[in-house]
């Protein structure tokens, strides 16, 4: 098959591309490389820098495509609260851009990864997908904008599109920006260090962390599904992690004595988390496979950032940072 990936610099479009093109598909990506990192880029990607508001570039790329992935998006729910505006131009202007563009390109599938964040903060201990949103950021209106507007012009032009909405993805090569890094690296990147992990609030919120391989092959599945157009599928480990119990467990892997400090006064988000994936199950025959312990160990053992966790060395001075509980 063809495809085109938007966003193929960032950690999930560049893990998607590599499965592809080992699968022997023709992979072309676009990337503003904003966020993006170009060698990520697999080699045997075609790839264009970018923006996907650029509706004649993606056209261009778009030509004898068979199915569209889309990932580029701002991602940073601190970061949208302060500048709203950006993340609505990007993740919902964008998403329509890319709309219009497969529609001209007479794209048969458009495959939107969307977010858990949409959900917020619902009493349902298990979030599936006919729960109403209750979207708690500018991110999250803007991943349930963008779906809207995927399946809306979906209908209206003959496009099947489908939504997964990912929750905490981790894995090797997981970016750890300055400002709000995931938690999951900034953890680990603080406990090889003998460094400080800051958990917000009293640490009992959860949160569904699936690792990038299981994404994967969601994403790949839902390229060929059958019977996929307009439904909004979860993607996650179908487990709920407490912080505190995420930050105990790090520690006990990499075998380091970092400190753990609580910070009432920061945002811990919302309290629970945890995706329900039967639907994913029913119709992706999605059933992940890397437990947190399995992925948090094949991330130490991949990522040359956290070599220094097998090597046992004595604790440095502290090296705290906040972090964000989003996606």
């Amino acid at each position: 098959m063809n495809f085109l990936i938007t966003g193929v610099a960032g950690f999930l479009g560049s893990a998607l591309a590599a499965r592809l093109v080992r699968e022997g598909h023709q992979v072309r990506g676009i990337d503003d490389l904003s966020t993006g990192d170009p060698q990520r880029v697999p080699a045997g990607v075609h790839f264009s820098r970018g923006d996907v508001n650029d509706r004649p570039k993606l056209w261009t790329l778009l030509q004898d495509v068979d199915c569209v992935y889309h990932l580029a998006a701002r991602v940073s729910v601190p970061e949208s609260v302060l500048y709203p505006s950006a993340y609505n131009q990007v993740n919902v202007g964008g998403t329509v851009s890319l709309m219009e563009a497969a529609r001209d390109a007479g794209v048969r599938r458009v495959i939107l990864v969307s977010s858990g964040a949409i959900y917020g903060q619902q009493d349902h201990p298990s979030l599936h997908e006919d729960l109403r949103p209750n979207p708690g950021s500018p991110y999250a209106v803007s991943k349930l904008a963008a779906e809207y507007y995927l399946h809306t012009l979906g209908r209206l032009w003959g496009i099947e599109t489908i939504a997964l909405r990912v929750f905490n993805a981790y894995g090797p090569g997981q970016p750890l920006p300055p400002a709000y890094p995931p938690v999951i690296p900034n953890f680990l990147y603080q406990a090889v260090r003998g460094g400080t992990l800051v958990i917000h609030g009293d640490g009992h919120q959860t949160r569904d962390f699936v690792y990038v391989d299981d994404v994967v092959r969601a994403l790949v599945a839902a390229s060929t599904a059958p019977g996929l157009s307009g439904q909004i599928i979860n993607v996650g480990s179908g487990e709920e992690t407490s912080i505190r119990e995420l930050a105990q467990l790090i520690l006990e892997l990499t075998g380091h004595r970092a400190t753990i400090i609580y910070n009432p006064r920061g945002s811990s988000g919302v309290e629970r988390m945890r995706a329900d994936l039967s639907k994913a199950h029913r119709l992706l025959g999605y059933q992940p496979r890397y437990s947190l312990r399995e992925g948090l160990l094949t991330t130490l053992r991949l990522d040359p950032r956290f070599a220094t966790a097998w090597q046992r060395v004595e604790p440095q001075p502290s090296l705290s940072s906040e972090v964000s509980l989003s996606d």
